[in-house]
């Protein structure tokens, strides 16, 4: 295949100034869709790869469960972290192979946007709870999002007890983010999610047109490296935390979550309920924390 998407695309811009324009190549961020495509096992060894492929090819053991607008690039680490995030995957070891669509009869550049994620099982899980977001945005993620109530329903735990960090360490985490945004330079148009640990290290970084997207990559990262749970691990994102923010990171296991802007009203909901630390307004010398004050070193004794 070569025709696979790159995360920026070339457009002719006029750039307009006091009393002239010009044009000029400007570099955007790419936004295509992918969908997200699961199939089970359970395909005779000795049938061939073309009975497979017919088998595959009318929906036997296959199902689309999502389709997103994202930014090409750590695909495999997106569906792996949507599915996990979405409780349809509990281990990275229930997952045998992720791999872009190997159909014959598609076009080499519509390949790319899909993805397949073979299962070990021979049976589709229940995807009932799926229904809501057969297609979701870059913008805001799944359309419908399920309530706090969904999460009960689920038997989410609590998360527990620690780390402790810095309010130094916290201060240092935008510029770290930022520096880690290498798409962004070129773009302008780009939102990132990273992991850190509690000193402040930056373990990984992902970016998207869509935050949701972005920490889909973070937390997929983590699953297929054999990292889950992230229970010692900071997440922080650029632009607001929503309620999909924090639900991603409550399944993650993910006790700290940051952002340079304010949460939603659910997000902090969310974030009381379950026992994570969510800060918002983290910027230069000053940030908000709306829960979890307990797992900051302010240096100073915490209000009872």
């Amino acid at each position: 295949m070569s025709d696979r998407p790159d995360s920026k695309s070339e457009a002719r811009v006029w750039v307009v100034e006091p009393g002239q324009s010009r044009p000029r190549t400007d570099q955007v961020a790419t936004e295509e869709p992918l969908e997200i495509r699961l199939r089970a096992a359970g395909i005779a060894a000795d049938a061939g790869p073309l009975a497979v492929f017919r088998r595959r090819s009318q929906g036997a053991g296959q199902r689309t469960v999502a389709i997103t607008m994202r930014t090409p690039g750590a695909d495999v680490e997106l569906a792996a972290g949507f599915l996990y995030g979405e409780g349809i995957i509990r281990r990275g070891d229930e997952i045998s192979g992720i791999s872009h669509c190997d159909e014959p009869d598609l076009d080499e550049d519509k390949r790319y946007n899909i993805v397949n994620v073979d299962l070990r099982s021979d049976v589709l899980p229940d995807l009932q709870a799926l229904e809501r977001h057969f297609y979701t945005t870059s913008a805001c993620g799944v359309c419908g999002k399920a309530s706090l109530e969904s999460l009960r329903l689920r038997g989410c735990p609590a998360i527990p007890a620690g780390p402790e960090v810095d309010a130094e360490v916290l201060r240092t985490l935008p510029e770290r983010l930022r520096a880690g945004q290498g798409i962004f330079d070129a773009t302008g148009g780009l939102h990132a999610a990273a992991l850190f640990d509690p000193e402040g290290n930056l373990l990984a970084v992902r970016e998207d047109v869509g935050r949701h997207n972005a920490l889909d990559k973070v937390v997929g990262w983590a699953l297929l490296g054999g990292r889950l749970p992230l229970s010692r691990h900071i997440v922080m994102v650029s632009g607001r935390s929503s309620f999909e923010i924090l639900q991603k990171s409550l399944m993650a296991g993910v006790p700290i979550v940051c952002a340079v802007s304010a949460p939603s009203s659910l997000a902090v909901s969310l974030a009381r309920e379950f026992g994570i630390t969510l800060i918002g307004f983290l910027r230069g010398d000053r940030f908000n924390v709306y829960s979890g004050l307990e797992r900051v070193q302010v240096g100073v004794p915490l209000p009872r």
